[in-house]
């Protein structure tokens, strides 16, 4: 720290050459990413709400207000008419929620100290870490021929440790959905916890099942599903961090309170305790000002960006590793190395990520990437190879 006050535009302009560092959103050139540049009108409400602390919401009931209100409002999307839920940091905050309340519920109603997770081989590392800080073992269902969870696989794992299931709606390498009817199935007759980690489809399978699109059912309307993770800040254009879990049953919230007896409420069940409130009035600002009619043109035209790109790909030669569900293309190239083409794409300014499951170029198509980039992409493509 400096010994003596300096002003504000210098301090600025430094900062400024930090920001020159990074990437922006509106080049089009960030094609990894489950995250976009956030609406405007988001960004507006989320700084009128920067002092705002959903930790000690007694002091902030307008903005715990709101928070109810965008709860129950995702809930609406999900078939739920009164979830129960918290807006948090992200995803990997969400699905750690999640598997919390399965195993406190798991060890209160059915004694299991050393419980298990099942997850496929697909799952976001996110669940890597939830284990690790909870004490759990994680059992790694099989992928089918599809690359989605292996219905026989999760059956064949279930075992009196178990204390919840874990399948996928948007997986984060490839964007498809797991046979979530199916597994839904199984954990409800096995009377066994089931999450859905939908942070990435969340927020456009239902206005793009709406749309007519060929989608299977994911959320609260299979009696098995337990809870769901959504995040706003993805295709919900909600600045980050703002992430979303949401639970059919308020005892979920319950297994995981503690007491909080200095705050204006007694008992606190979400991990952090310091919530900035901030992250709910944006959400609530941009779900407010889109409405289902303005998502669901957002998600149909990322969807034909989608396409798009995936048959220009297959034109140059390039194989196309699965049909997208979700706005999503994974690739590879017949003759080529796939990370020799992840770096040659490097050098020419794009950031592209390399899939582990299968090795695939990865390629996100958010908001932020328009019909012009992906052209400027596919003549690189051709020139590369």
């Amino acid at each position: 720290m400096d010994e003596k006050p300096i002003d504000k535009d210098i301090i600025l302009n430094e900062l400024l050459e930090f920001h020159k560092l990074d990437y922006d959103y509106a080049d089009g050139r960030i094609l990894g990413s489950m995250c976009t540049e956030a609406h405007p009108f988001a960004k507006e409400v989320f700084c009128k709400f920067l002092d705002t602390n959903l930790g000690d919401p007694g002091l902030f009931k307008g903005t715990k207000q709101i928070e109810n209100e965008v709860i129950k409002s995702i809930g609406e999307l999900l078939s739920i008419d009164e979830p129960y839920g918290h807006i948090v940091t992200g995803g990997t905050e969400a699905n750690l929620m999640a598997i919390r309340a399965a195993r406190n519920h798991a060890r209160k109603y059915k004694g299991i100290v050393d419980g298990e997770i099942i997850i496929p081989a697909s799952a976001h590392f996110s669940f890597k870490k939830a284990a690790d800080m909870l004490n759990l073992n994680i059992v790694e269902a099989e992928l089918d021929d599809n690359y989605k969870i292996d219905v026989d696989s999760v059956k064949s794992l279930i075992s009196d440790k178990t204390v919840a299931i874990v399948a996928i709606a948007g997986t984060t390498e490839l964007g498809l959905i797991d046979p979530i009817e199916e597994i839904s199935k199984i954990a409800f007759e096995n009377n066994i916890y089931f999450h859905v980690d939908a942070a990435f489809g969340g927020f456009s399978i239902p206005f793009l099942r709406d749309l007519g699109y060929d989608l299977p059912v994911f959320d609260f309307s299979l009696p098995g599903v337990c809870s769901i993770t959504v995040d706003p800040h993805k295709m919900g254009l909600a600045p980050i961090p703002a992430g979303g879990i949401l639970f059919r049953e308020e005892e979920y919230l319950e297994v995981m309170a503690v007491d909080s007896p200095y705050l204006t409420v007694k008992t606190q069940s979400t991990i952090v305790g310091t919530r900035l409130g901030a992250s709910s009035a944006a959400t609530y600002a941009v779900m407010k000002y889109f409405g289902k009619e303005g998502y669901s043109k957002l998600a149909n035209e990322m969807m034909e960006n989608t396409h798009f790109l995936k048959e220009g790909l297959k034109e140059l030669g390039y194989d196309v590793v699965c049909e997208p569900e979700l706005n999503i293309v994974a690739f590879n190239h017949p003759d080529v190395e796939t990370n020799l083409i992840a770096q040659k794409l490097e050098k020419l300014g794009w950031k592209v990520s390399v899939a582990k499951c299968p090795v695939a170029i990865r390629i996100v198509l958010m908001n932020h990437i328009k019909k012009n980039h992906l052209k400027e992409l596919l003549e690189d493509l051709k020139e590369i190879y």
